[in-house]
């Protein structure tokens, strides 16, 4: 009998490192650091230790919004590993993974934000409902009082709550950073984006080919 098909998560869009190994929709391994900028000296060591050496029959990469150095690695390794296997690779957004987790999480939630800390002071922000999981606002970065001023009650979620938790008080806020066993949450659509970065804002530096150089 034929082994069912197994598909490698890459998540280095935060400041977390995380890989994890999925078979029929269940987690076989995972791997998961919090690395701040580390994302580079680190993936490749946690694929290897995964069963296998993390070979897979499909690859699925955060293509962001997040670090760009971060975003870059996690696809620049989902890239090589993909031509190197002969495997298909796809992208999720770092912010539907981690609204995905919430709603699972707590059952109770039926609405929230999702911040993530951004550049130049901002914060990536977008609205989520649960149940099934769907966006309810475009993808924005902006100021963290903006961010707060758009909340109209929801929780918020993310590794960019803290600047919200600096301007008011009373905010139902919870940190989280993405991990890539969470994948398994993501609906069929959350998980089939192009492999290419979804920076949230424009980046502060882009490559020849971004700049139609190449």
């Amino acid at each position: 009998m034929a082994e069912a098909p197994r598909l490698l998560i890459l998540e280095t869009a935060t400041a977390a490192c995380s890989v994890a190994l999925l078979v029929d929709g269940a987690v076989l391994a995972e791997r998961h650091e919090v690395v701040g900028r580390g994302h580079a000296e680190r993936l490749i060591p946690m694929i290897a230790e995964l069963p296998g050496g993390g070979r897979a029959d499909a690859i699925l990469v955060d293509v962001g919004p997040g670090s760009f150095t971060g975003v870059r690695v996690g696809l620049a390794a989902a890239r090589g590993l993909a031509i190197g296997w002969g495997v298909p690779v796809r992208g999720y957004s770092s912010l539907a993974l981690i609204a995905a987790a919430a709603f699972a999480e707590d059952a109770q939630l039926d609405r929230l934000a999702v911040v993530l800390e951004g550049g130049h002071g901002e914060v990536f922000v977008q609205h989520f409902s649960a149940d099934p999981l769907m966006e309810t606002g475009p993808l924005a970065s902006m100021l963290p009082q903006a961010a707060l001023q758009g909340l109209d009650g929801r929780p918020a979620i993310g590794s960019g709550t803290r600047r919200l938790a600096a301007l008011a008080e009373g905010l139902d806020l919870r940190e989280a950073l993405p991990r890539a066993a969470d994948a398994v949450l993501l609906p069929a659509d959350f998980a089939a984006l192009a492999p290419r970065p979804l920076y949230g804002r424009a980046p502060d530096a882009k490559t020849l080919a971004e700049r139609g150089l190449a």
